[in-house]
């Protein structure tokens, strides 16, 4: 195998594919980067046996052939060679190791089989989804924060991806939930949608796709099966398994018949949570809130650091009540809101005057996202 490569075209390669490989890994396979030349291009190929990356790019090809080297390795040799160099690899029966050559600088790197890399089969996928980029991307960004990283309950670690028919229409869903938190994105379905399963796809999955797509087209092709899901780009394709397990029932959880209702400038009310969760406990992050009609009143009480107290503006005409949150969560979710209003609905219970039912947090700009919080005691 002999090639020429310009040095950006490589590097952006790598970046793509690097990522996917684990720092520490105890078969020495899965450390390397698979690269195919052919006729005109370059392939490279990385995975993790749970995720497979393949990215291509042009480069002027003098031998043909398949070789594996160091991912991260050779990811800092790129990156630190000078802009708009010409990289050359080469490798030959002859010497058993990967010659990495720009300008002055020389390395050669160990190599191992190429036969012996692991490949991902393809078999089972669906037909072609096409799905825009911007609706997919923002799918991602308003639902990924909610995804559960406790190992226990294994199918909470991934976003649920699947299509719902509401009043004769079709969307396309993402929702992500930790047990304390939920957040769910809709958008129209895109056509070919509707008879497709729904995936819980791996967080690990959602980080690398989302990060491919901020160089993507307009479109990607998306398409899943029972037991894999692979997201298509323009030259890059990343082929997933899939959480084998039952995603529940989150439409028990959204709270359909709470009515009061609360309205806050979204990025007053995340400061003045900011603030005052400064001198909250490191484990709980509790922030009491005292609604009231016209403002809500935030206060935290820590023995050891504290008393902090603001007052904030709402249009609010209801009973006064106290309910407490995970300041942490808060700011997860008002960081969401991509309007200057944030709207509150809490449980209705004239009675009581502490709320532990669930709070729906909605985007009055954005219909297609809700959020649900857990309440803390306040």
């Amino acid at each position: 195998m002999k090639l020429t490569i310009e040095r950006a075209a490589l590097l952006k390669a790598l970046g793509h594919v690097q990522s996917v490989v684990e720092r520490r890994n105890t078969i020495p396979i899965l450390s390397n980067v698979l690269f195919t030349a052919g006729r005109e291009s370059l392939a490279f190929s990385a995975t993790d046996l749970d995720m497979e990356i393949i990215d291509e790019t042009p480069a002027l090809v003098d031998s043909p052939g398949q070789i594996t080297a160091p991912a991260h390795t050779l990811y800092e040799i790129v990156r630190k060679l000078p802009e708009g160099a010409d990289v050359s690899l080469s490798f030959t029966g002859e010497d058993p190791r990967l010659q990495v050559q720009a300008g002055r600088s020389r390395f050669n790197l160990p190599v191992l089989p190429a036969g012996d890399f692991p490949v991902m089969s393809s078999d089972g996928l669906s037909g072609r989804i096409s799905v825009d980029t911007t609706d997919l991307m923002r799918l991602i960004d308003k639902t990924r924060f909610a995804i559960s990283t406790e190992e226990t309950r294994y199918y909470l670690n991934g976003l649920y991806l699947h299509t719902v028919v509401e009043d004769g229409v079709a969307k396309l869903r993402a929702v992500a939930t930790d047990g304390h938190r939920l957040a769910l994105a809709e958008m129209p379905a895109p056509e070919g949608a509707a008879g497709a399963p729904g995936v819980i796809v791996p967080r690990k999955t959602i980080q690398e796709a989302r990060r491919l797509m901020d160089d993507a087209g307009e479109s990607i092709d998306l398409q899943v099966s029972s037991q894999k899901v692979r997201f298509e780009f323009a030259r890059c394709g990343l082929t997933s398994k899939v959480i084998d397990g039952s995603f529940p029932d989150y439409m028990r959880v959204i709270p359909r018949d709470n009515h009061r209702t609360m309205l806050v400038d979204n990025a007053l009310f995340a400061a003045a949570v900011d603030r005052v969760a400064t001198i909250s406990a490191e484990k709980s992050r509790s922030v009491k809130l005292s609604v009231e009609p016209g403002r809500v009143i935030l206060q935290v009480r820590n023995m050891e650091t504290g008393q902090a107290t603001e007052e904030v503006e709402v249009d609010y005409e209801g009973e006064p009540f106290e309910i407490g949150f995970n300041a942490r969560y808060l700011l997860d979710v008002t960081g969401q809101i991509a309007g200057e209003t944030a709207e509150f609905r809490f449980a209705d219970r004239a009675a009581a005057s502490t709320v532990l039912d669930p709070t729906l947090v909605l985007d009055p700009t954005d219909a297609g996202v809700q959020y649900v919080l857990m309440p803390l005691r306040a």
